[in-house]
């Protein structure tokens, strides 16, 4: 069987996390995504750091399975190039400063024009039109401006979340709105001009805090790794010293926790903690108890009482023990790609719902593919010649 994507060609202009996350989700399902790089820096996430055997950990996470591409746009063969790749593709995607595709005459509105069928997906920190059209944007700025920083963090003080979770956002809302562009394509034969922003994609993802905020009069206190508005929610340390995460969703389950695993029935129906806001309302005194009591308990003496009380609860983990978790691999989620700095380590995305296999490609060296695509669109050795042609024999001197 193919996948689902299989024929489609995306040509992407990105650098970063969020339209390189959204492209690599289309390659995933099969798309063939030609990624235009820079020919002297590539994306600038290449150099993010170099801890995955010398390449960037975004990098590797974010480009695999696609081919690279060498091109400088500012130069005529470069644009001759991209204007030919259009020609060829279904999903022109790009993520450049406000404004610099359409000074290289890549605007949406002019490379549709004469390509009905074209999907195009623009995407910003803060949308076309309004006073903050023309800012540049990164993520932690985005989670500051959509609110995420005031409710994140502890009570002494705010903290941004631990991954790129507005560029995630973003680039999942353009994957999703270029799916849904496809499938109305198939029906009317026509393309779209999307255009996303982090800002919005991040502040859809603000849904909870904005409503409580907004009618409750201030939004949920920093509340550390523990729940903002349910108690008990969060993590407690164990008298072995490990910690658990513990997640009480309602009065059924209050109940079997305080008679099972506090060892106290009574505390269901106490006034105090009867109810979630009264819960809430006395937290403190709620986690006092609850520490007391978890003190006194190993991690399997817990585990096997939270069982028994059928209560939900998980292990602190560090991240780099995801490859190893029981149930990845179980599931057979635990990968292996190419790159050219060997074989690495990957987990198999979620995109394709256990119903298709993941695409699992290499991870592209800068420019690795860049003779192949040109000999693709037809061009003769000597076709273009000038800035593009030295850019590639420079690559070429460089991969050696």
């Amino acid at each position: 069987m193919g996948l689902p994507l299989d024929g489609i060609v995306v040509v992407s202009v990105e650098q970063a996390v969020a339209v390189p996350f959204a492209s690599r989700h289309l390659a995933d399902l099969g798309a063939e995504v030609i990624k235009i790089e820079r020919p002297d820096t590539g994306d600038f996430a290449r150099d993010y750091d170099d801890v995955v055997a010398g390449l960037s950990a975004h990098f590797v996470w974010l480009n695999r399975t696609k081919k690279s591409v060498a091109l400088d746009l500012k130069s005529a063969d470069g644009r001759q190039v991209l204007n030919r790749l259009l020609d060829r593709c279904d999903v022109f995607l790009q993520n450049l400063a406000p404004g610099a595709m359409e000074r290289l005459g890549f605007g949406a509105q002019a490379v549709r024009a004469t390509r009905p069928g074209l999907i195009t997906g623009d995407l910003s920190g803060f949308g076309d039109g309004g006073p903050d059209s023309d800012r540049r944007a990164y993520d932690l700025l985005i989670q500051s401006e959509a609110g995420l920083l005031d409710v994140t963090g502890s009570p002494d003080g705010a903290a941004k979340v631990g991954i790129p979770i507005a560029d995630i956002a973003a680039g999942m809302y353009l994957f999703s709105a270029v799916l849904t562009a496809l499938y109305e394509r198939s029906r009317t034969g026509h393309g779209r001009e999307l255009r996303l922003s982090m800002l919005e994609s991040l502040g859809e993802w603000m849904g909870f805090p904005f409503y409580y905020g907004r009618y409750a009069g201030a939004a949920p206190r920093r509340s550390g790794a523990s729940h903002a508005s349910i108690a008990p929610y969060g993590p407690v340390r164990l008298g072995d010293g490990e910690s658990r995460v513990i997640a009480v969703q309602n009065n059924r389950e209050w109940a079997r926790f305080a008679e099972i695993v506090l060892g106290d029935a009574a505390l269901a129906t106490d006034e105090r903690f009867a109810t979630n806001p009264a819960r809430m309302a006395h937290r403190d005194e709620l986690i006092g108890l609850i520490e007391t009591r978890f003190g006194q308990l190993t991690s399997e003496a817990a585990v096997r009482l939270l069982n028994q009380a059928q209560i939900a609860h998980a292990q602190q983990s560090p991240p780099q023990r995801l490859a190893d978790h029981p149930q990845l691999i179980a599931r057979d989620r635990v990968r292996q790609i190419d790159s050219e700095a060997g074989p690495l380590v990957a987990l198999e995305s979620p995109t394709g719902a256990g119903a298709w296999p993941t695409r699992m490609g290499r991870v592209p060296a800068l420019g690795q593919d860049t003779d192949e695509v040109i000999a693709w669109l037809g061009f003769a050795p000597e076709d273009p010649t000038g800035s593009l042609m030295k850019s590639l024999a420079a690559l070429r001197s460089t991969r050696r």
